[in-house]
């Protein structure tokens, strides 16, 4: 997230530097925003400085909005419902930039110059480019999009910093450094150890302080630099420095650097070259996404970033004999959400079922498939069990870990928790994903005899405690779902529930819990975006009346309305305001003898997220995000975003609440804007001082106005848990099958001394030890540690491992929690991609060029181990013919129509995707090598089933008539490394620059001698 990776106040010889930039923030004029991206350029003074956060998230949303446009035929009335990206969208490019952003935060990435492109490291840092690739495709292919997320931030971070930190603006280049991410494409050789770079620069500037031959030069002559930051590694005698006042190593011969991370010379010696490097590096992010869709396919792309996708339905179901009644409420109502969504414009989401028993838990079930998730349902039995407690908990970790963020997740079952040590993980899951957990349990509290099952007819009646079902109640109030207790008579209608919350687009207006108050009174505001709202209240309610901002009553379980109508069953009532639905301040006056629960949602596209952060003085200052749940007492920034606004809608926001437990108000956040885009669809960004974090567990209200005046509420319903500890990870290093792996956390103690119990728990059960660990740390002081994993020889590559790490004071309810996430690499993958070798050409072209024609032959082949996978035709107005072994005319070469057999490829057949392969074209004859023939718009055509063995190649002839030059072919292996060959009339050029390719791997050079004579036959 900071600008190019700025650099503060490290360097002893300016000791009062990080004092000054500080107080320069906190003179800042009430306008400014202290978001992460305004904060560096707050404190570089800079206000027109680009910034990682900046270039990625534009770059994510053009290229998604291209990839809108190419994937739906869109009506002028469609265009803006179509292309309005929501909050899970939002979200995951959230996810991308908080990666970027730690490569800048994380001890074990922002000192190390090959992350970033410093110290002449280049070639290390052109293969952990090309690492980050192959981990991306990997996690992708897996359906790991979280994973994948991670790993694209941390490609993006270092490919930004290459335009910043080296010598290649200064070059005069005007495109992106292709070979970088393409091993084909020529390369500059790096300067030597021994050899300057740089002249002396005494002044703020350093203008033209870099060699001749490091600028300018004739491209064989041409040398590649960046610049050396601080003491590690010493910078050799004449090099260049990074450079700016934060940089010790700036007093060094050759004094000076030439770092373009700002617009301010006090930061940036060639901060006049800024928007260059700046233009560059958007360039070669976008590059390497258009790449990424190409390679995954448009509908798995726009999944990554869960564009238009609808919410996972997720079921956690008791499958013990008593639990006939709620697996048919279950299939009701998933049926009925399948039906209700089968008209969307949208992707059809996941679905996701997780069984439990006891002892028993899983297998899940996952589809993307609605009438699958349907027969499996059917197929679902409530069979066996016994008495309670049941394997809750663990279930619901399971379905945590298996759904995307911001699911909701609906747990059916009428027995409590026999895990319950599970606790702490899963609500540290429920808060790190914004999941919400809702439970239906059809059983009373107050019975304190088991009684399960319908196997046994005698059993012994064991004493169950009347707050046995509490952990339920408090995980779904920390999480933002509610706790419903019914009966089997009525779970049927219940249900309905699901169906209220599954929709697309809901948002929260209300969420408060009424403890043992006789009388309560709650308002919450409705803007014009907001239809369809709905009221739960769970509990029993003895009088409720409903008023709107017209002061109109409603006495709603007396009598009937025109305000809403009421559904009252065994533990809800669910409330339905009557259309149309008056803007304003609308009013719940409720009687009760015990606890309620109440809940507004409506649907709008108007939502927002947050996070909190901190103020980080290492090597990267800045405002780091805080891990986990703020330190209670302590100040934070709040920093939040909000999503959905259309290009023509307006909205202001003036400030957030702090709400405690009862929707009481604890503090109240003045916000300032933060965004520098005015990009159409583009977020709103927000930030605010929280002087000091509640000590009590708290919601955020977001408050404004539409662009009428009308007030304007949003509420995030999961509580924030302050804390006086922290846990942080420090290292989170990639698992190799057959191989064990440390992870490296650190406990932060923010009261006094006392002791701790650290609980250590992953989804896939690799830890070397499970269970807890005790230690103790002395007052505001730290405790290092390491855990262990050991990965299996026969673990899945690109599945993704959840670590989740808890740490509680044994003698308060102080808690923190890190969630991290381990992906599983190959020890030697396959990162070499297939090459793409001109055979020959032929051009017939005439001045009339529709009466004309052109040709180029091709020989494919895979250079790794995995072999050819797929094939297309990306760009070009001609077609491509395919053959198996080498034509022995050219009349078999452009001769041959299509046969009425050929299949093309089902779509998205890529090697991460497909599962139905073209069919073979059966032979004319045996000399005969003609296989398909590929157009533009076709789908991938899969050839993995024809060749026999890596090696085996293909041949190609691409025809087009004259009056269409240029053409593109992708070409993918079976491990996913994707090659552009790009085609045209002209001569062609060397094969350094005959094609491109995309590959995670080394250096390799093209090498197609071994198919030299079959292609030479060709052309006999």
């Amino acid at each position: 997230m900071s600008n190019f990776r700025e650099r503060l106040c490290v360097s002893s010889r300016i000791p009062g530097c990080w004092f000054i930039l500080v107080h320069l923030v906190l003179l800042a004029p009430p306008c400014v925003g202290f978001l992460p991206n305004f904060w560096s350029r707050v404190l570089t003074m800079s206000w027109d400085s680009q910034t990682h956060q900046y270039i990625t998230e534009q770059a994510v949303l053009n290229v998604t909005m291209e990839t809108i446009k190419a994937t739906v035929n869109l009506h002028d009335n469609q265009a803006e419902e179509q292309m309005r990206l929501g909050r899970s969208f939002w979200r995951a490019v959230g996810e991308v930039v908080r990666s970027n952003a730690a490569m800048d935060f994380l001890s074990s990435t922002r000192s190390d110059p090959v992350y970033h492109f410093d110290s002449e490291r280049v070639e290390s840092a052109v293969e952990l480019l090309r690492q980050f690739w192959t981990h991306t495709l990997l996690s992708i292919r897996a359906k790991e999009y979280q994973s994948a997320r991670r790993s694209l931030g941390q490609l993006f971070h270092s490919l930004q910093d290459f335009y910043s930190h080296s010598n290649w603006v200064e070059m005069g280049q005007q495109s992106i450094y292709l070979h970088l991410l393409q091993p084909e494409e020529p390369a500059i050789p790096v300067a030597k150890e021994d050899t300057p770079t740089c002249m002396e620069c005494v002044g703020a500037t350093c203008r033209n302080n870099l060699l001749p031959r490091l600028t300018k030069a004739p491209r064989p002559a041409q040398l590649l630099t960046t610049g050396y930051f601080s003491t590690s590694p010493p910078k050799p005698q004449g090099k260049c420095s990074h450079g700016g006042i934060l940089d010790s190593s700036r007093h060094q011969g050759a004094r000076g650097g030439i770092n373009k991370d700002s617009t301010s010379p006090l930061f940036s010696p060639h901060y006049h070259l800024h928007a260059e490097a700046a233009h560059l590096a958007s360039e070669a992010t976008m590059s390497v996404l258009r790449d990424l869709r190409d390679t995954v396919g448009h509908e798995t792309f726009l999944r990554l970033f869960s564009v238009q996708q609808e919410p996972a339905l997720v079921f956690v179901m008791d499958t013990t004999g008593s639990m006939f009644e709620e697996i048919t409420a279950a299939r009701l109502r998933a049926h009925s959400i399948i039906q209700n969504r089968a008209h969307s414009r949208g992707q059809p989401g996941t679905f996701i079922l997780v069984p439990f028993h006891d002892p028993g838990v899983g297998p899940v079930y996952e589809t993307e498939d609605p009438n699958q998730f349907m027969m499996h349902l059917e197929n679902l039995m409530a069979l066996g069990g016994g008495d309670e407690p049941e394997m809750c908990l663990s279930a619901v970790q399971l379905a945590l870990t298996q759904s995307p963020p911001l699911s909701e997740i609906f747990v059916f079952t009428d027995a409590s928790p026999k895990d319950a040590h599970l606790f702490d993980s899963v609500k540290a899951l429920t808060l790190e994903k914004q999941s919400k957990v809702t439970f239906l349990i059809t059983k009373d509290p107050s019975h304190t005899a088991a009684g399960r099952g319908r196997r046994k007819r005698s059993r012994v009646r064991e004493y169950l405690s009347p707050d046995r079902f509490s952990l339920y109640s408090s995980l779904s109030a920390v999480s933002g779902g509610l706790t419903i207790f019914t009966t089997k008579a009525d779970i049927h209608k219940v249900s309905a529930i699901l169906e209220d919350n599954t929709a697309a687009d809901k948002v929260t207006l209300l969420q408060v819990e009424n403890a043992q108050n006789l009388i309560s009174t709650h308002a919450f505001k409705v803007d014009r975006s907001v239809t369809n709202i709905t009221v739960h209240v769970t509990g029993t309610m003895i009088e409720c009346v409903l008023t709107n901002p017209s002061d109109q009553s409603q006495a709603l379980l007396s009598e009937r309305g025109p305000l809403a109508e009421v559904e009252q069953f065994e533990g809800l009532y669910r409330i339905s305001l009557r259309p149309p639905i008056e803007a304003g301040r609308w009013r719940v006056d409720a009687k009760s003898d015990g606890r309620l629960t109440f809940k507004v949602i409506g649907d709008s596209r108007v939502d927002f997220l947050y996070h909190f952060a901190t103020v980080t003085n290492e090597t990267h200052p800045g405002l780091a995000r805080v891990d986990g749940s703020p330190v209670a007492g302590a100040p934070a920034y709040l920093v939040m975003a909000v999503t959905g606004l259309g290009p023509d809608e307006e909205a202001t926001f003036s400030h957030a609440t702090l709400l405690g437990p009862q929707g009481e108000a604890l503090q109240q956040v003045k916000l300032n804007s933060s965004s520098s885009s005015s990009t159409p669809y583009s977020v709103d960004e927000l930030v605010g001082l929280v002087e000091s974090v509640p000590r009590i567990p708290f919601s955020i209200r977001l408050t404004g106005r539409d662009g009428r005046g009308n007030t304007l509420e949003r509420v995030s319903t999961e509580m924030v848990q302050p804390t006086h500890v922290q846990i942080q990870v420090l290292s989170a290093p990639h698992l190799v099958p057959g191989h064990s792996t440390m992870v490296t956390f650190m406990v932060l103690n923010r009261g006094p001394a006392r002791l701790f119990n650290l609980s250590m728990d992953d989804d896939h059960g690799y830890l070397h030890k499970r269970g807890s660990h005790r230690f103790h740390v002395a007052d505001q002081g730290s405790f290092r540690g390491e855990v262990d994993l050991h990965t299996p020889a026969a673990a899945q590559v690109g599945s993704t491992v959840t670590l989740t790490l808890t740490v509680r004071d044994l003698d308060s309810t102080d808690s923190n929690y890190a969630v991290t996430y381990l992906t599983v690499v190959p020890p030697d993958p396959d990162t070499t991609p297939p090459s793409c070798s001109e055979a020959g050409r032929q051009s017939t072209c005439l001045s009339v060029c529709s009466e004309s024609t052109w040709s180029v032959s091709l020989v494919l082949s895979d250079r790794g181990r995995s072999g050819l996978a797929a094939l297309q035709l990306q760009k070009g107005e001609g077609f491509l013919t395919l053959f198996l072994s080498p034509p022995l005319t050219e009349e078999g070469v452009g001769g041959t129509k299509r046969g009425p057999d050929q299949h093309q490829g089902h779509q998205d057949q890529r090697p991460n995707g497909g599962h139905t392969r073209p069919h073979p074209h059966h032979h004319h004859h045996h000399h005969n090598p003609y296989k398909a023939r590929v157009e533009r718009g076709d789908s991938p055509l899969n050839v993995s089933d024809w060749l026999q063995g890596s090696s085996h190649p293909l041949w190609v002839r691409y025809t087009s008539s004259c009056c269409s030059s240029r053409a593109e072919l992708l070409v993918w292996d079976t491990a996913g490394n994707m090659r552009r060959c790009p085609l045209s009339t002209g001569q062609h050029r060397e094969q350094g620059d005959q094609s491109t390719e995309i590959s995670g791997a080394a250096l390799v050079r093209l090498t197609a001698v071994l198919h030299v004579f079959p292609a030479l036959l060709w052309f006999l």
